[in-house]
């Protein structure tokens, strides 16, 4: 039977950790796994033949770490082929041995994370991410496997690339697993709703969670995804926190405590079960016991409408929801000199403002006959995304320049737009197939927009219909019903608020307007605009596109969430009101910075991730200030917010590291004011970093570099894959005080550990800090490494208290 009919009849059962039995088997410290496939096939197979006779359904092949990154079949390195051959071999032959021939079972091709960061945070670039993940989703399917299991990815971005992969490559089942941390987001920010929007966007098959927490800390991140997903879910949850005893990594969650919590994830909604990191047959076998009985969750159809960003996801249909209108040309001189100097520096400060103003989302609209739009729209993507999470509108009739977007862009955009044009919607549609996206629909077709209600509605019903042929439902449709001036006819705005209002009551959809259209041709139109905006709100308007400078907009926006009781306290209304002059100006907190001094510019630039402006301002500044006054004075307190905002959860990975970008601009000026006037560069002391041996999961080692490098240390980077003795040697001739190691997975926390066994003996003077995903500080002591850290953060701050 098919997985996917298997798993609509009840409960299936991953195996359990790989990585933490083989080391129990003798997988040496900085050994990789993977090769196991073809030097010790026998013991792969007897551990996938005891999770079969423990019952579960679905084993993984042993290839979490294998790519091209890491196999390249040169200098006596095994290729990617010898190793997916071998592992599938592997797995069907623990198939011919089990005992539980009365069970069904499925090869998985396991891919993990490449260990890389992608652009704009890291070096990787997004399509050679797609390349790397379609190597290996080839191989899965020239060897016949079952389906594909996307696991362990802490990046929504990596997590996008490998789903494409995946589907682009395959007609192959596609389940995905993200790892979420105690505050319920990935590494790089996105929370669970986020990520659903983003994989069911993708037409995955089951989603869910694994690795890093225990199964208690799982079970609200559970509850999360079964009120939203419409799709099975995937719980794989570790065997609790590692610590180490007598030189072995063992987790303090045992079979039973994992199977009593296991049941209850069930309850919970879980369709598809198993275990990662410390889990074995044993725990699969109880878990199996006590739930095989259970009548799963039923798999429901969710309604609720999501955009998301790389963090969040927005949802329609509650509060209006309102997104951002000022990058668009139309009507703007200035705008349209900046698209034809391909200024994106002026682009990216229209997102800051608008973001400043509380809108929730924004539009991207770089059309320009005279300039090369797709190029302007994926740039335009790629860097707006850099410096901002809020989720954009990806607003364009270049059909091309659509695609591209929605293919770089990390989450579930919103897409401007589609009407009731066969053309257009056959254009348009098989890319919300393909790429998810809530689609803007207009009310018009071949005979144009219609004046009635009635006409409306019949091209709001062939939408919807016509969408259902592309599996495209009604949630991912937000209906436009047009704004049409009231200078040319008076009765327009009655023909919109009536066909809005039939949308919501006869269809239950949901709706969103440009609303300033409404007074095209008008004085004082603000007046009129906001007037109609409470109007299209009473009727049930869910999203406007509007200008959040516009005073009398944003006057009914809050006064309308305060009068619907969504605002709670009127924290928002009174917030906004405080900011009212007595001649209802609006005070702009940019204008507001206008005023202030160029210092405080520099540290806005850092803060926000304007690499440019940071440029722009540093130099400006080297004229009347000194190098090292402008580094204490602007350039570290920035990173310190920055780095506080991370610490406390209210600024995420990516804009940490495009601050640290900003940050690494300015110190480069001053590098070459140096330079140039004969002075040296003071750094403070000089660290060591390094990914430990076996483990090619360098990204945390990176983030990390980043940011010491731009609070003044000096940084000598070993890379990854760093033997014991190479890291002692360097610390050796250097004198080093200060070893930073870093190690992703289980199966290679054991090199740490012998790392560290060796600067003890050779180096004791050395202090060293350790930090990875399968790290806790109470691992870190029982290693005997002198700091844990569990962020980049923390690291800056150990170094410091090192001086």
């Amino acid at each position: 039977m098919n997985i996917l009919d298997k798993m609509k009849k009840g409960l299936l059962y991953f195996d359990g950790a790989q990585g933490s039995v083989l080391q129990e088997m003798g997988l040496k410290p900085g050994e990789l796994p993977e090769v196991w496939n073809l030097t010790n096939p026998s013991k792969i197979i007897e551990m996938h033949k005891g999770y079969l006779d423990a019952g579960s359904n679905i084993i993984l092949t042993n290839t979490f770490g294998a790519n091209s990154f890491k196999f390249t079949g040169e200098n006596n390195n095994y290729s990617l082929e010898e190793i997916i051959n071998a592992a599938v071999k592997n797995v069907r032959r623990a198939f011919e041995l089990t005992k539980k021939r009365d069970v069904e079972h499925y090869i998985a091709l396991d891919i993990g994370p490449t260990g890389k960061l992608l652009k704009p945070m890291g070096e990787l670039d997004f399509e050679e991410a797609v390349n790397v993940f379609k190597e290996i989703v080839d191989l899965g399917v020239k060897n016949n496997v079952d389906l594909i299991v996307i696991e362990t990815m802490n990046d929504s971005y990596e997590t996008k690339a490998a789903v494409l992969a995946a589907k682009e490559n395959s007609d192959l089942p596609v389940f995905v697993t993200n790892v979420y941390d105690e505050n319920k987001t990935l590494m790089t920010g996105a929370d669970p709703i986020a990520m659903i929007a983003l994989l069911e966007g993708l037409r995955v098959d089951a989603i869910g969670m694994n690795c890093s927490l225990g199964p208690a800390q799982m079970v609200d991140i559970v509850k999360i995804f079964n009120k939203y997903s419409s799709l099975p879910i995937i719980v794989n949850p570790n065997a609790g926190l590692p610590r180490s005893e007598n030189g072995k990594t063992v987790y303090d969650v045992d079979a039973e405590e994992f199977s009593d919590i296991m049941v209850e994830i069930v309850k919970n909604g879980a369709r598809i079960i198993g275990g990662c990191c410390g889990t074995t047959p044993e725990y699969i076998r109880r878990i199996i016991e006590k739930t095989k009985d259970l009548k799963p969750v039923e798999v429901v159809k969710k309604n609720n409408s999501f955009i998301s960003s790389y963090t969040h996801g927005v949802e329609f249909g509650r509060k209006p929801v309102l997104i951002g209108e000022r990058i668009n040309p139309t009507g703007k001189k200035k705008f349209k000199e900046a698209l034809r100097n391909h200024d994106i520096n002026y682009i990216l400060n229209e997102a800051v403002k608008q973001e400043e103003l509380g809108v929730d989302a924004l539009d991207v609209n770089v059309g320009l006959p005279e300039i090369d739009e797709v190029e302007m729209m994926v740039d335009s993507i790629k860097e707006l995304q850099a410096i901002t999470d809020l989720p954009l509108q990806i607003d364009t009739s270049n059909y091309e320049a659509l695609e591209k977007a929605m293919r770089i862009y990390n989450g579930k955009p919103m897409v401007n737009s589609v009407n009731g044009k066969k053309e257009s919607m056959d254009a348009i549609f098989p890319l919300i197939a393909k790429y998810g996206g809530l689609v803007v629909a207009l009310t018009l077709d071949e005979n144009g927009i219609p004046n009635t209600v009635e006409g409306r509605i019949k091209i709001v019903e062939k939408i919807y219909s016509y969408a259902k042929e592309f599996g495209i439902d009604k949630k991912d449709i937000i209906i436009d019903p047009l704004a049409m001036t009231i200078s040319a006819d008076t009765s327009s705005a009655l023909v919109t608020l009536g066909t809005l209002e039939k949308v919501k009551k006869e269809f239950n959809g949901i709706t969103s307007l440009g609303v300033s259209n409404i007074s095209f041709g008008l004085p004082n139109r603000d007046l009129i605009n906001g007037t109609f905006f409470a109007m299209a709100l009473e009727k049930g308007l869910d999203a406007a596109i509007m200008n959040p400078n516009s005073v009398e907009m944003m006057k009914t926006y809050y006064a309308f969430n305060a009068l619907s009781d969504y605002d709670p306290q009127c924290k928002n209304y009174i917030e906004f009101a405080s900011n009212l002059e007595i001649d209802s100006k609006l005070i702009n907190k940019n204008e507001k910075s206008k005023n202030k001094q160029a210092t405080v510019g520099l540290q806005d630039a850092i803060i926000k991730g304007l690499k440019e402006e940071a440029s722009i301002i540093s130099n400006k500044l080297l004229e009347d200030k000194k190098p090292l006054e402008i580094i204490n004075e602007e350039i570290v307190p920035a990173l310190d917010i920055v780095g506080v905002g991370f610490e406390n959860k209210t600024l995420y990975l990516p804009q940490l590291l495009m601050s640290a970008e900003a940050a690494k601009e300015a110190f480069e000026n001053i590098k070459t004011y140096l330079k140039k006037v004969g002075q040296k560069e003071e750094k403070k002391y000089t660290i060591v970093l390094a990914t430990v041996k076996g483990d090619i999961h360098d990204i945390g080692k990176n983030i990390v570099k980043v940011l010491l490098e731009n609070y003044g240390f000096n940084i000598i980077d070993l890379g990854r894959d760093v033997s014991p003795e190479t890291i002692v040697e360097t610390v050796v001739k250097n004198k080093i005080k200060l070893v930073g190691l870093s190690a992703l997975m289980t199966t290679t926390v054991p090199a740490m550990e012998e790392t560290i066994k060796l600067l003890r003996k050779e180096a004791p003077y050395c202090k060293v800090m350790v930090g990875g995903a399968v790290l806790t500080s109470e691992y870190a002591k029982m290693i005997n490494a002198d700091f844990y850290g569990k962020d980049a953060m923390e690291s800056v701050r150990y170094a410091e208290s090192l001086m």
